[in-house]
């Protein structure tokens, strides 16, 4: 199926960011852990299935604005098995998230001191 508009290649966004996330990780092992043990955790089905908390996640995303955690997100709950109809209700939600985007502007901010740097350096 074809996308209905191509403001934003965000599978080609999800690529891209992999070295800078993978650059973070080696940088800040222990967190980063961490941090994915945390989503792991927190997607595992209970109360919730995991395709509603990907649903959540997706709608926190686009409320903090984390383009990262939008393509991430979408692609989880597509893989989980939410249509597109759960996905356009989902996003009439706004909630607030503050780890999921902290840990991808963190791989930016880390790939940005990284780019200063080498200019400082020459």
């Amino acid at each position: 199926m074809m996308s209905k508009s191509n403001f934003k290649d965000w599978p080609n966004m999800a690529k891209n960011l992999k070295p800078a996330v993978g650059e973070l990780r080696r940088a800040a092992p222990g967190p980063m852990q961490a941090f994915a043990d945390m989503g792991k955790a927190a997607l595992q089905p209970g109360a919730l299935d995991t395709k509603t908390k990907e649903l959540i996640a997706l709608a926190i995303s686009v409320a903090v604005r984390c383009d990262p955690c939008v393509t991430y997100h979408a692609s989880a709950a597509q893989r989980a098995g939410a249509g597109r109809d759960e996905v356009a209700e989902a996003m009439g939600l706004a909630v607030y998230m503050g780890a999921g985007p902290s840990a991808m502007y963190a791989a930016q901010a880390l790939e940005a001191f990284d780019q200063w740097q080498e200019k400082a350096e020459g």
